[in-house]
């Protein structure tokens, strides 16, 4: 896989560098001492290149001079996942049906922000973990760990016999996320913009939720969504927790 951009290069470097096999930026970049520096740390080859060489190795994506060749992304097993939700040190974030690279990008860099979340992806009709989420999530993916499972629902289940309480997003009908009381260890179901969560998986819930919107007929993107719900989740927990 390739890592394009001065913020998901970095954030590598920083957190991953056993990753990244080589490094290829244009002659005279701005960080080039110390991207050098903590590549050579880390024993990560750098080279240095015509900006016309950059661009042809990235396809034309824009890369702000820098790239780099890393690993294939790493899943974390599912039953890892359950013993940190299970455990009470992230909330699993259950995924269903999502297509969008631009929205898992957005997620994974808005949750990094969160911390302590599990992303949980189904392995048939999902998005999966490639360059182009990389793009968008900017360093995120080092941060939030993400899994992917053959089939969500009994994913789900395994976390109910877990005690892990499932909750679904919906858009209207479910219960105020603000005023709703958040149980722990979680786990919370989001659907696509288009289908929403799908009535398989509607049935292993111990509640619904929405966000409450001025305009009943308008709706965010999943990315934006998610980030509320998140949010808030990350507000109850912590308050609960500080008691």
């Amino acid at each position: 896989m390739k890592l394009y951009g001065r913020n998901p290069v970095l954030e590598r470097l920083k957190a991953n560098p056993h990753s990244i096999k080589k490094i290829f930026m244009k002659h005279g970049h701005e960080e080039a001492a110390y991207i050098s520096k903590k590549a050579k740390k880390n024993g990560i080859p750098v080279h240095f290149i015509p900006l016309s060489k950059v661009q042809k190795l990235a396809r034309n994506i824009n890369t702000q001079g820098i790239l780099a060749d890393i690993d294939d992304f790493a899943y974390m097993p599912f039953d890892e996942a359950l013993g940190l939700a299970s455990g009470n040190k992230a909330v699993l974030l259950f995924l269903d049906s999502l297509q969008d690279p631009q929205n898992l990008g957005a997620i994974l860099r808005n949750l990094a922000c969160l911390g302590n979340f599990v992303i949980v992806l189904p392995t048939h009709k999902s998005v999966s973990v490639t360059e182009a989420v990389l793009r968008v999530a900017c360093g995120g993916e080092n941060y939030i760990p993400v899994v992917k499972v053959p089939n969500l629902a009994r994913a789900i289940r395994s976390a109910r016999e877990k005690g892990i309480w499932i909750m679904a997003s919906i858009v209207g009908g479910g219960e105020d996320i603000h005023t709703v009381s958040w149980q722990f260890p979680l786990g919370l179901i989001v659907g696509s913009e288009q289908k929403g969560v799908r009535d398989v998986l509607r049935k292993l819930v111990d509640r619904d939720v929405s966000i409450p919107m001025a305009q009943s007929r308008l709706s965010l993107n999943a990315a934006h969504a998610t980030t509320l719900f998140c949010y808030e989740i990350v507000r109850q927990q912590g308050s609960k927790i500080n008691k």
